[in-house]
């Protein structure tokens, strides 16, 4: 049994992607009941040299998105610079959603031998195949970001789950 690269790309970024936004939904409510200002939990993080909530929904946005983009051969789509609120990061997941939603399944199935350069934010560049990319770089990134944002919010005390994190059965 083979399983498309569209399948291991979209069909994995779209579900977590909406997780996360479940898991700011918990965010939200957790302030609420307890009277603390949002943006607390949103400049939280593990350690001093981690990137904060906020940084890492937007990192999982990123990896998904130019992930897709890379393998579908398109330009991938652009977020905002600006200091979001939860209702904004919501946003972003919804726009990152939608942008690989929209990506070609045939193309993304093809690029498993095509040749793809991931630029970082400093600007270099790493070269991959599609399937490398995918794989051993892009998949992994993306969790570790949304996994990161999880435990932030775990780690402030919302009450959240492993369910939460895994979402509904699919």
């Amino acid at each position: 049994m083979t399983i498309s690269l569209y399948e291991a790309s979209v069909g994995v970024f779209v579900p977590y992607l909406g997780n996360l936004s479940v898991l700011l939904d918990h965010a939200s409510a957790h302030a609420r009941a307890r009277n603390i200002d949002p943006a607390v939990l949103l400049n939280m993080r593990l350690s001093p040299t981690m990137y904060s909530l906020k940084q890492q929904v937007a990192e999982a946005n990123r990896h998904a998105v130019v992930a897709g983009a890379l393998l579908a051969g398109r330009d991938p789509h652009t977020f905002s610079d600006s200091e979001p609120d939860i209702a904004e990061l919501k946003s972003g997941i919804s726009a990152a959603i939608d942008f690989v939603k929209g990506l070609p399944r045939a193309e993304i199935d093809a690029a498993a031998d095509k040749e793809v350069a991931f630029t970082f934010k400093n600007g270099t560049q790493r070269k991959f195949t599609g399937k490398s990319l995918l794989l051993t770089f892009s998949v992994p990134q993306f969790f570790f970001h949304v996994t990161t944002a999880y435990d932030i919010l775990r780690h402030a005390g919302v009450d959240l789950a492993k369910k939460d994190f895994l979402g509904p059965p699919r």
